[in-house]
């Protein structure tokens, strides 16, 4: 759940708008610190093959997040990756995506995780926006 304004929002709401757009092939949203709002809502999104991220697919996910829940649940940051980190059974640790959305470098306990090399990908993509 993200708290939002003082709303609660679903994750999978919110993700399931955003899957709705053909290009996108995968989704993780987490919560982030916002100065006002109090948390905002951060996504990271894996584009299907031979597919570009670009303004209009921006445009395109905020305005779908915006049509099927509310304004309130519009995206303050939507990050273009090549993978989402996972366990090896194949969930999405979303610990660790929060953690990167806040610039804390604690990760913590990585041994489940199935590849490492996704966590500097998600850094270095942090650090540049």
């Amino acid at each position: 759940m993200l708290n939002v304004s003082g709303h609660l929002l679903s994750t999978a709401e919110v993700e399931s708008a955003i899957l709705d757009n053909k290009r996108v092939a995968e989704v993780a949203s987490v919560s982030m610190p916002h100065p006002i709002k109090g948390e905002a809502i951060c996504c990271f999104v894996v584009l299907k093959s031979q597919q570009i991220y670009d303004l209009d697919l921006e445009t395109d996910i905020k305005q779908r997040v915006r049509d099927k829940i509310g304004p309130l649940a519009t995206p303050e940051c939507i990050y273009s990756v090549k993978a989402l980190p996972k366990t090896r059974s194949g969930k999405i640790m979303r610990r660790i995506l929060a953690k990167i959305a806040r610039n804390d470098r604690e990760l913590g306990d990585l041994s489940t995780i199935s590849d490492e090399s996704i966590i500097d990908e998600l850094m270095a993509i942090k650090s540049t926006n």
